[in-house]
């Protein structure tokens, strides 16, 4: 969910600006999940620029009060949302949390680095939303140590289908700054993709597990 239009462009130019957003449909990139996509989006890159990462730490500091209330923690994702929550968590004055994807094999073998308390409400941080696979294993594993996770806020989602189906089966509540709606729209008012490219990423957003990148760059 996108709670407000104005922020949404504005996250998606700074995003494009300083090209934590690529665009290569000669050259698709390949995602940890095996698909072929035209675009990447890496919005750890947002941490080197002080003025761009303030904006989005507040923003979502703002959105995650309106929506969830100050909740007792923040948790980030590991590893992409742990600068960014940190940020977010510094900002309330809130204790900060990460979740890692998998436990560690050796020292303390923790999932979940922090102090955290059981029955503490945690809003979790994530920096991008593709399937949400991973985003909800880290919900998981809040939730397994008896956390009760309000939702999650996010910088960007890819707004697929399949991601709208996993957040809806786990009963997590997501809001995101920007999506990739507000991006075509921003990356075209702004020239960094022409009308031929806003079409392909259209396209390929609509059905990106099985986009063929030959077929989709020959015409």
């Amino acid at each position: 969910m996108i709670l407000d239009k104005q922020t949404a462009q504005k996250t998606a130019e700074l995003l494009l600006q300083i090209n934590a957003i690529k665009l290569q449909p000669q050259n698709p990139f390949t995602w940890a999940s095996g698909w072929r996509s035209p675009i990447y989006c890496d919005n750890r890159i947002t941490l080197s620029y002080p003025m761009i990462r303030n904006y989005l730490r507040e923003q979502l500091a703002k959105q995650l009060e309106a929506v969830y209330g100050k909740p007792d923690c923040i948790a980030g994702v590991a590893t992409g949302a742990i600068g960014i929550g940190a940020l977010v968590a510094d900002y309330l004055n809130l204790p900060f949390c990460y979740v890692r994807p998998e436990a560690k094999k050796h020292g303390r073998q923790n999932k979940i680095e922090g102090y955290v308390v059981e029955n503490q409400n945690v809003v979790v941080v994530e920096d991008l939303i593709s399937t949400g696979k991973s985003s909800l294993m880290a919900v998981e594993a809040l939730k397994e140590a008896n956390l009760n996770v309000k939702g999650m806020v996010a910088i960007f989602s890819y707004g697929f289908s399949v991601s709208e189906k996993n957040f809806l089966d786990a009963d997590v509540t997501l809001n995101t700054l920007s999506n990739y709606e507000n991006l075509l729209e921003q990356a075209e008012k702004s020239s960094y993709i022409n009308a031929k490219e806003a079409k392909l990423l259209s396209k390929w957003h609509k059905d990106p597990e099985n986009w063929d990148p030959q077929l989709a760059t020959q015409k």
